[in-house]
């Protein structure tokens, strides 16, 4: 279990973290989410003694890192891919680091076979590609066996089937009753991974709940509906001051009414249904609803547009 209590950090006048509280439990991935500059990298940072919190404090399972003994068999983490010395082998970096907190090393040869490396084990890290240096960087987060695991943007880098391998292996860790907390910028990923989440901005905790309720507590449910009396449905439903969009003849998207208010609706009038299906808004949605007060830097399409005209024309 990961607790963090008043967790604060300041560069100066910059306050990167502001007095944030949250707890990850085990036997779920849980997400942490926020724009750039939210203040996740920051967080994580102090999490493993990397960075000192100005105030606050984070223990994991019930300690803080720097008063665990051999570290690496509590907590595994993985924060940049690209930390390996670039002439030492993937082997050599594993045995080092195993040796650092007691490891067997027969531990090293069964987390390259677990991350897919055990062909270019020999190989210097510097010639690896990002994919390559991710799953390796999984390879030293799992070299302990440890009960938490940390892992930033652990999916850059990876091909489809790289992000599928570590998206259900993330899973079973956690199905296994580990503590695992993903940082990560593809939403869409999010929402297939996480069953909870931790969601700042501007260093501050906007929400902490199940991805489920992130996602209904934006409000953006609709509802599809197909039907021969489309049109007459509409009208109806427009009357009941509902949203109504279209895209075809016998089908509509409802905003404001549920799938029984619609139901109930066209019983009432007679009107054959094919299809009455309650659509959930998508993780995104709500991110960008519940995360646009928290956003560092904002642009508009239209000076989007003219930047990147700028950059074509140089």
């Amino acid at each position: 279990m990961i607790e963090a209590r008043g967790l604060t950090k300041r560069y100066g006048q910059k306050v990167a973290v502001d007095d944030l509280s949250f707890t990850v439990k085990p036997g779920h991935v849980t997400g942490f989410l926020g724009p750039n500059g939210a203040g996740k990298s920051t967080t994580m940072r102090m999490m493993l003694g990397l960075d000192n919190p100005t105030a606050g404090e984070v223990h994991i399972n019930g300690k803080r890192y720097s008063d665990l003994r051999n570290p690496l068999r509590t907590v595994g983490a993985l924060l940049d891919a690209k930390w390996v010395h670039p002439n030492r082998s993937a082997r050599a970096h594993l045995r080092w680091m195993a040796r650092s907190n007691g490891i067997s090393m027969q531990r090293v040869d069964e987390v390259l076979e677990q991350v897919g490396l055990t062909e270019v084990a020999r190989r210097n890290a510097g010639g690896f590609s990002l994919g390559m240096s991710q799953r390796l960087g999984i390879a030293t987060a799992l070299l302990g066996d440890p009960e938490v695991l940390l892992f930033d943007e652990p999916v850059n880098g990876l091909d489809p089937e790289g992000i599928h391998w570590i998206r259900r292996f993330m899973q079973g860790l956690a199905a296994e009753g580990r503590t695992v907390f993903v940082s990560s910028h593809l939403l869409s990923e999010m929402a297939l991974t996480a069953e909870e989440l931790v969601v700042i901005g501007r260093g501050k905790l906007i929400a902490q709940c199940s991805t489920a309720e992130f996602v209904d507590s934006a409000g953006s449910t609709s509802v599809l509906v197909r039907s021969p009396g489309a049109q007459q449905l509409q009208q109806l439903l427009g009357e009941q001051e509902c949203t109504v969009r279209t895209s075809e003849a016998d089908r509509l998207v409802v905003d404001g009414a549920t799938t029984e208010q619609i139901g109930e609706l066209a019983a009432q009038h007679q009107i054959v249904l094919h299809e009455l299906t309650a659509q959930r808004g998508s993780l995104e949605d709500a991110f960008m609803q519940m995360t646009s007060d928290a956003v560092e830097y904002q642009t508009s399409l239209g000076q989007a547009t003219e930047l990147t005209a700028q950059g074509v024309a140089r």
